[in-house]
C-alpha cells in the first residue's frame, strides 16, 4: 500500500511543480535543488547562491520548483538585488568604469558587460585591447609554443613524398 500512496503523491507533487524559474533574464532548471539550479546562473557561484538561499530562508538542498511562490519571490529578489545582502568585496561589478557604483550583475548582463569592456579596451587601444584584437593571448599566457592558429608546424611527410615522386616522374620523361 505504501507504493500506491507514494504513487499518488508524486502526480500532485508534479503538478505543483514549476519547471523553469526566471532569474536576471535566463530560465534556471525547477527539477533541482536551489543551491545548484542557482549556481548555474552566470554571476552566481556555489558560495554565493548558498548565501542567497541563506538569506532568503530557504533550504538550499529543497527542490527549487517545489518551493511557495513567495519563497521563490524571496530568492529571484535576493539574486537579483545582491549588493544589497553581501558585502561589496563579493560583488562582481565593483567601482564601475562610467557610475563608479558596486553592482553584483547577474545573468545576460554579465555577457554584456563583458563585451563593453573588450571593446572599451580595443577603442582605447590598452594592451589587453591590442591583444583583444589580434586575438592573441591576453593574461600573460605562454605563446612561444602555445596558441598557434595556423596549420601544421612540423614537417608534413605527404607532401614531400609527393614532390620526390612528382620529380621521379618528371626524371623520366
Amino acid at each position: 500500500m505504501s507504493t500506491e500512496e507514494s504513487q499518488d503523491d508524486s502526480p500532485e507533487e508534479e503538478e505543483d511543480l514549476q519547471y523553469f524559474v526566471r532569474i536576471g533574464g535566463a530560465d534556471l532548471d525547477g527539477t533541482k535543488t536551489v543551491e545548484r539550479s542557482l549556481s548555474e546562473l552566470d554571476g552566481i557561484g556555489t558560495r554565493t547562491a548558498r548565501l542567497v538561499a541563506e538569506k532568503a530562508d530557504v533550504d538550499r538542498n529543497a527542490t527549487f520548483g517545489l518551493l511557495d511562490e513567495d519563497d521563490i519571490d524571496a530568492v529571484v529578489d535576493i539574486a537579483e538585488n545582491l549588493e544589497d545582502h553581501v558585502p561589496s568585496w563579493m560583488t562582481n561589478r565593483q567601482n564601475d568604469f562610467f557610475s563608479g557604483e558596486t553592482t553584483h550583475l547577474v545573468g545576460t548582463d554579465v555577457n554584456e558587460k563583458r563585451r563593453h569592456d573588450i571593446n572599451r579596451m580595443k577603442i582605447i587601444e590598452s594592451y589587453k585591447g591590442v591583444r583583444h584584437k589580434r586575438g592573441q593571448k591576453v593574461r600573460g599566457q605562454r605563446t612561444k609554443s602555445t596558441g598557434r592558429s595556423e596549420g601544421t608546424i612540423g614537417v608534413n611527410v605527404e607532401e614531400i613524398r609527393e614532390e620526390m615522386e612528382d620529380d621521379e616522374g618528371g626524371d623520366d620523361e
